[in-house]
């Protein structure tokens, strides 16, 4: 009789486990509170997910490399048309061209660009602004260029530029359309330096009403300044910008990124932005920049044949960069090991949140208790507000979608799980299978959705995660 009792007790334990991981699966369809849970597998993310990764100059270079914003400058001359008249079709072309393919749009307004002349606004001229003209050189293979560089400290042009930037951020700030904004307008390309004519450059009183100005008026959209400034730096005619709200752009990455200790070498970013005491900075605001042209496509490469190109993983992991302008990868068709590589390293880059488990529990009146784990497993948080939305599907479909209330951003590399937790109403739902799903909506019109490093992602509809099978009575 004990024997038989103990096989008895140990066929209905089993029984009574079988059934729990039906429940898991979604497969028990009683109403009566329960409690399921399932972890969730995880699956690298998109390469193009938006804001991170490479960046190509405008264009549709999807062939050559996945990327979801696009880059470009604009002249100031082509948008200011006296101190307070203002010309945004050129602005709105960019705009509207980038993000007809689904894309978000990084740009830089420059004041003066080796080679191009015409960025200077005429009225300006006419009004009495001073115009250094000079060549400027890259080195030795690259021919001279033309520079016209305005006098910075001119009153005329101190006033239109605050009144722009002002005019700038009332308009644009916010903007769906734009993924990050490079603060630009002071110097050679807008890198805020004249070098090697440094004595052209503008004073700390000229910087610090372009940093008030775009403090002022840019709650939402990021602005990013090319060096990080302390109360110490590199350069002594840079005006402090550590504590303010922007985030910063390498613009020689992988190149003169890593510190070195190096005499001469101050300038690189990650000794300067040490300097500036501005290590945690990429924790609120956002790091950019671009690729070094002399490591483009080489630094992908297992052994880069430039012995100064720097490791691009330890450059990622040390700025915790989110995008880099470059070159290198859509001009032509790369060799696959290099495509290879370059996609498991720019993966690398900005966020990566993937779903750790889900936990349903049904509720007798019809309401289903969600708590879903989210980890962000990249190297950078998320910068904008996006808001989530759960989903009932079927068919591919969603019948229903409810507004999520948890946040992304803040969610730090190497943080706890996050926990998302909601009420969903079930009531009206007719009686079948559905899924509940989750999805990060793109607030551009048709821009890519935020997708999590999960294997169900996009498995029953695209841009959802599906989190769990959910039969309804």
């Amino acid at each position: 009789m004990v024997r038989i009792s103990r096989i008895v007790f140990w066929l209905m334990a089993l029984a009574w486990g079988m059934m729990a991981g039906f429940v898991a699966m979604g497969g028990f369809s009683s109403e009566a509170k329960q409690q399921e849970c399932r972890l969730l597998e995880y699956a690298p993310a998109p390469v193009d997910n938006p804001l991170k990764g490479l960046v190509p100059y405008q264009g549709d270079y999807r062939e050559y490399f996945p990327h979801s914003m696009e880059f470009n400058y604009l002249p100031y001359s082509a948008l200011v048309k006296g101190y307070n008249e203002f010309d945004w079709a050129p602005l709105e072309k960019m705009l509207n061209d980038i993000a007809g393919r689904g894309h978000q749009a990084v740009f830089r307004i420059c004041l003066e660009y080796p080679g191009r002349k015409g960025l200077i606004p005429d009225f300006l001229i006419r009004d009495g602004l001073k115009i250094h003209k000079w060549w400027y050189s890259e080195g030795p293979g690259h021919a001279p260029a033309l520079v016209e560089t305005p006098d910075y400290e001119d009153r005329n042009l101190r006033k239109s530029l605050r009144s722009f930037v002002t005019a700038l951020g009332q308009r644009y700030d916010g903007d769906p359309r734009i993924g990050f904004i490079t603060a630009g307008l002071l110097g050679l390309w807008g890198e805020w330096h004249t070098y090697p004519k440094v004595e052209l450059f503008a004073s700390k009183t000229v910087q610090l009403e372009v940093m008030d100005a775009y403090e002022a008026v840019f709650k939402v959209t990021p602005v990013l300044f090319r060096y990080p400034v302390g109360e110490k730096s590199f350069r002594s005619d840079l005006a402090k910008n550590v504590d303010r709200p922007f985030g910063y752009h390498d613009d020689s990455f992988a190149w003169a990124t890593l510190h070195t200790g190096r005499k001469g070498d101050e300038w690189f970013f990650m000794t300067a932005l040490k300097a500036a005491g501005a290590e945690e900075k990429w924790k609120t605001h956002p790091i950019g920049g671009e690729i070094r042209p002399e490591a483009w496509g080489i630094v992908f490469d297992e052994k880069p044949r430039d012995k100064r190109v720097q490791d691009f993983l330890q450059c990622v992991e040390a700025t915790h960069v989110s995008w880099l302008m470059d070159s290198g990868m859509f001009q032509k068709k790369q060799d696959p090991n290099r495509i290879q590589r370059a996609m498991k390293l720019v993966r690398r880059m900005g966020y990566e949140f993937h779903c750790r488990s889900v936990s349903l529990r049904r509720l007798p009146d019809g309401k289903l208790v969600v708590r879903l784990e989210i980890e962000n497993r990249g190297v950078a948080p998320f910068y904008y507000q996006w808001k989530g939305e759960w989903g009932i599907l079927t068919g591919g479909k969603p019948v229903r979608t409810i507004p999520a209330s948890g946040k992304l951003t803040g969610l730090l590399p190497g943080d706890a799980p996050r926990l998302w937790s909601e009420t969903l109403d079930l009531s009206g739902l007719k009686p079948g299978l559905y899924k509940l799903a989750l999805r990060v909506p793109n607030p551009q019109k048709n821009g890519h959705p935020l997708k999590f490093a999960n294997k169900t992602q996009d498995i029953d509809a695209a841009g959802w995660l599906t989190l769990s099978d959910l039969p309804v009575n």
